[in-house]
């Protein structure tokens, strides 16, 4: 005879009342009061916005965020804008803009009176540095590929990518 699991009590019952519904989780009743407004915690907002604790703490000390309200126990308390602010910050680094970039873009996103002009200015001379990276990534990947096709790969000791990065 196998075992078979047993749900807790709590569940079978909970689950056998009609009309019941699962208690909320955490993160959707945090999720629930940042959205009415309600201050929430680091961990609430991190999670909201897809960034960790950590990162919001760096993202602070940077003043990215502006001034974070604090608990009378001294707790962070951020807001709505804080999470939205969290998240046009996680969305710049993934479009690899650098935090000095993120700070104008920043900037710029709260300041209503922004020329357009001035944002389009980041952003282009964003897109010709990556350019710059990209043409160097494609000259390594040329350079390597170079020398993969001249190593033998085999027993022998002689190596065409060794002799290239010791300066030979």
């Amino acid at each position: 005879m196998s075992a078979v699991p047993r749900k807790s009590a709590r569940a079978t019952a909970g689950s056998l009342l009609p009309g019941r519904r699962a208690a909320p989780s955490r993160a959707s009743a945090t999720s629930e009061a940042a959205k009415r407004g309600a201050p929430i915690n680091i961990g609430a907002a991190a999670r909201a916005s897809g960034v960790s604790a950590k990162m919001v703490r760096h993202y602070e000390a940077l003043g990215l965020l502006g001034s974070v309200a604090r608990s009378d126990a001294g707790y962070r308390q951020y807001s709505t804008a804080d999470v939205h602010t969290l998240r046009f910050i996680k969305r710049s680094r993934e479009l690899g803009f650098s935090m000095a970039e993120i700070a104008g873009l920043v900037s710029l996103w709260h300041d209503s009176q922004r020329a357009s002009a001035d944002v389009k200015r980041i952003a282009k001379a964003h897109v010709l540095e990556l350019e710059k990276r990209i043409i160097a990534l494609q000259d390594m990947r040329g350079t390597l590929q170079n020398l993969l096709q001249n190593c033998h790969g085999d027993a022998r000791p002689e190596c065409p990518i060794l002799d290239r990065l010791a300066g030979h």
